[in-house]
């Protein structure tokens, strides 16, 4: 059986706790093993990894390069000894990535779904950011992530999930409310709190904004906040309006709790994807996920 090197344990331990000390502990080394493990890795790779910057321990730039194959080097032995031992049966532990849109729609409930419906099989989901989960994805840590949209990249495959859209999410209390749509220039005059920059709902507005010949800078940004839950709890608290994802609030509207109305003029429909690495073997699993996520959102729209 092929062995990973215990070097490349060291330097993924290191960078990950950030200290020779801590990795040494948690891999139940000796601190001097750790040290010199990283420093022969050092001499053959012919680059410095780390460095101390005001005693802390900081990574080159080489060394994320180094660090990212690393990564990808264990993920890619652990598939293998997955794959081999599930070879003659159904995969039976999928490693999951989803978006923090994601977590506020069916997609959660689909995967919990499909685990009832095939016994033996776990599923670990982790939310990340769009760019992160797509290294994840390229890596090897993840075995398919749900993403919005696409990144054009030779190593990666996608099965549409979905479509969505972005609209304006309001309080039912809100003088917005009752209208089928608003205009620009109404909304300017509103309080927004909104995705930070590096979320793919905040991207999406903003470059719907720019094809009008409009700026972000151009509306009243209040607070920018990560988690959607947060949001919308302000939402119906009408502290203020915000541009989410239609799926996002499905609950709360059914509950009556948030209401949403198209902005004018802006176009913000986009594809919920299946991302997964070309070598992805197991594509009958993405289509009995595809097949659970469509069944929950039966059920979803049955929900009183």
């Amino acid at each position: 059986m092929l062995v990973i090197d215990p070097k490349v344990y060291s330097l993924i331990k290191v960078a990950e706790t950030g200290s020779y000390t801590r990795a040494a502990e948690q891999l139940s080394l000796t601190q001097p093993a750790v040290s010199q493990h990283i420093r022969a890795l050092e001499g053959e790779l012919g680059i410095r990894i780390f460095e101390r910057v005001n005693n802390e321990l900081r990574i080159t730039h080489e060394g994320e390069t180094a660090i990212k194959y690393a990564k990808r080097m264990l993920s890619l032995y652990n598939n293998l000894q997955r794959d081999l031992t599930s070879e003659k049966r159904q995969l039976t532990q999928l490693t999951v990535g989803i978006t923090h849109t994601a977590e506020s729609n069916a997609i959660s409930e689909a995967l919990a779904k499909y685990v009832n419906n095939h016994e033996g099989v776990t599923v670990k989901i982790i939310t990340d950011t769009l760019s992160n989960l797509y290294d994840k994805v390229k890596n090897y840590e993840l075995d398919f992530a749900i993403v919005e949209g696409k990144l054009n990249h030779p190593s990666l495959r996608y099965l549409m999930l979905d479509t969505d859209c972005l609209v304006l999410a309001v309080s039912p209390n809100h003088r917005l409310a009752k209208q089928s749509m608003v205009t620009i220039s109404a909304l300017k005059k509103e309080k927004m709190i909104l995705r930070l920059p590096d979320s793919s709902t905040r991207n999406l507005f903003v470059s719907s904004l720019e094809s009008q010949n409009m700026s972000i800078d151009d509306f009243n940004v209040i607070m920018e906040i990560d988690n959607i839950a947060t949001i919308k709890d302000l939402i119906r608290r009408d502290f203020g309006v915000s541009v989410l994802a239609k799926s996002a609030c499905m609950d709360e509207l059914k509950k009556k709790k948030i209401a949403v109305l198209p902005i004018e003029n802006l176009s913000m429909m986009r594809e919920i994807n299946i991302v997964y690495s070309q070598d992805f073997e197991h594509f009958e699993t993405l289509r009995d996920i595809v097949r659970s996520y469509n069944e929950t959102r039966g059920v979803v729209g049955d929900r009183k």
